[in-house]
């Protein structure tokens, strides 16, 4: 059984790592910008790109699900409060993204230079792709309040990876990379067609990673359920 005091301890943690990850998204992204700047390449190019990496958008989705949870967490209540269904689904998908961020990059692209714009910042892309999936996996087994979710959420959590993955490869093909001057830029190695083993190789990696996703978001929707019962 939590106490209030261990529910109001790891909310200031949300609200800490919640910080963390906004400022990390920050100094990367006005490094890649003055980088770009100063190289006289198309600014806005790199912007949009920057947004369009999963690391990112999974980041900063979870740094305002953890601040949402956190704003709700200091509100004064007599006993740890149970997630709303709105706020357990969010924060169920914000750790299955963030858990895939952080096993992808760490297994595939962690000694891969990735076209960003600029050199990565050491201690943001650490804590974007090590500590904060870290954090939210911990949070899934010791965060206050998880409320039980039904197994059909799963095809909820999945639903934006999916359209991420859609996006990404009808936008490819028309962005040229304002670095190497390619008529195509894709964020990550993996989702290039036009690298080793082309299109045939893409699809492989894409049907691997949309099942780590379903996994992923089992467990996260098992964990819930089962600590909920207990």
């Amino acid at each position: 059984m939590q106490t209030q005091t261990w529910a109001t301890t790891w909310t200031f943690l949300r609200l800490a790592m919640a910080a963390a990850i906004f400022a990390a998204v920050i100094t990367q992204l006005v490094a890649s910008i003055t980088t770009t700047a100063e190289a006289g390449r198309d600014v806005g190019t790199v912007i949009a790109n920057f947004f369009s990496f999963f690391t990112i958008l999974s980041n900063l989705i979870a740094a305002v699900v953890l601040t949402w949870a956190g704003i709700r967490g200091v509100r004064p209540h007599p006993a740890p409060r149970i997630d709303t269904v709105a706020l357990a689904h969010a924060l169920a998908c914000a750790t299955t993204y963030m858990v895939i961020t952080g096993v992808v990059y760490n297994v595939l692209l962690r000694n891969v230079v990735l076209p960003q714009g600029s050199e990565p910042v050491a201690w943001s892309n650490e804590t974007l792709h090590l500590i904060a999936p870290i954090f939210l996996l911990l949070d899934v087994f010791v965060g206050p309040g998880r409320r039980a979710l039904p197994w059909r959420s799963v095809l909820l959590i999945i639903v934006f990876p999916l359209l991420w993955t859609a996006y990404t490869l009808v936008r490819g093909p028309l962005v040229t990379n304002p670095v190497s001057g390619d008529p195509f830029w894709y964020p990550y190695p993996f989702l290039n067609p036009n690298g080793p083993g082309g299109w045939g190789s893409v699809i492989v990696y894409v049907v691997i990673i949309a099942v780590a996703f379903a996994v992923v978001a089992l467990g996260v929707v098992w964990a819930g359920r089962r600590r909920a019962r207990s």
